[in-house]
């Protein structure tokens, strides 16, 4: 198996994670970790489905540029690659890339690269955007502790899939408590991606963009059974919004900021 057929194993699953839109969770009776918070595991999770169904409603428009980069270490040899693309987003389920520039590696560009799009395009549409969603019909969930942080402290909520694949997780979701926004992600597959891969993890990072929870960073590395180890990275920045004003009529909302 080459290089790049051996980082597509992981990837493809990475795209999936990656493009999934944040919905919601499940759980069972609060336990007495949960008696000094204010609201009960089920109730996060509530708030949780209806703002993303809001914050969903309400983005009618975003661009963003995303640099792709993947570090391979390993046999045959070790290999590096790079692109940037122009990413646009229409609701309810389009997405289309416009490659900017590449660099590295000719297999993993031409190869990895482009399936990382196309999968990525493909979960954005409601069959499969269905299957993979965080949400009571796909996912089990139970309280896994609180922290606080800047904005006042997040929910973390161990989610585990009701069926298991490779487009689906398990792991750790970190909740904003003022928003009920998903910030932060650390998980594995729920079903190993390939016979090629011994373990991965996925971590994703959001921040908020304009009223908008948006994805920042994702980083989701993989051992290879047979040796050598593939790292892939994502970052977003420059996110240009259009939302849905009160009154029903569209606004743009723009940052050029970097990461926000």
């Amino acid at each position: 198996m080459t290089a790049s057929r051996t980082i597509l194993a992981f990837t493809a699953f990475a795209a999936l994670i990656t493009a999934s839109e944040l919905r919601a969770l499940d759980s069972g009776t609060p336990s007495a970790a949960t008696a000094g918070l204010a609201l009960s595991t089920d109730q996060v999770v509530d708030n949780l489905v209806r703002r993303n169904q809001e914050r969903a409603q309400a983005l009618l428009h975003s661009e963003a540029t995303r640099v792709y980069r993947i570090v391979y270490k390993g046999l045959p040899s070790d290999r590096v690659a790079e692109m940037t693309v122009q990413a646009t987003y229409e609701r309810p389920s389009s997405k289309e890339f416009t490659i900017v520039s590449q660099s590295g590696s000719k297999l993993i560009t031409k190869r990895v690269f482009k399936k990382l799009l196309e999968s990525e395009k493909e979960a954005a549409q409601s069959v499969m955007s269905a299957k993979t969603q965080l949400n009571r019909d796909n996912y089990k969930f139970a309280f896994a502790g609180y922290e606080p942080s800047n904005t006042g402290g997040q929910y973390i909520l161990r989610v585990d899939p009701k069926v298991r694949s490779k487009y689906v997780y398990r792991g750790l979701v970190w909740v904003d408590a003022a928003d009920f926004a998903v910030t932060r992600i650390e998980a594995e597959p729920a079903e190993n991606p390939s016979f090629w891969t011994k373990k991965s993890q996925i971590r994703q990072e959001y921040g908020k963009v304009q009223g908008f929870w948006l994805p920042l960073r994702n980083e989701s590395v993989s051992d290879i059974r047979l040796g050598g180890r593939a790292t892939l990275t994502i970052e977003y920045s420059d996110y240009r919004l259009t939302g849905v004003s009160k009154t029903g009529a569209a606004a743009p909302e723009r940052t050029q900021a970097k990461n926000q």
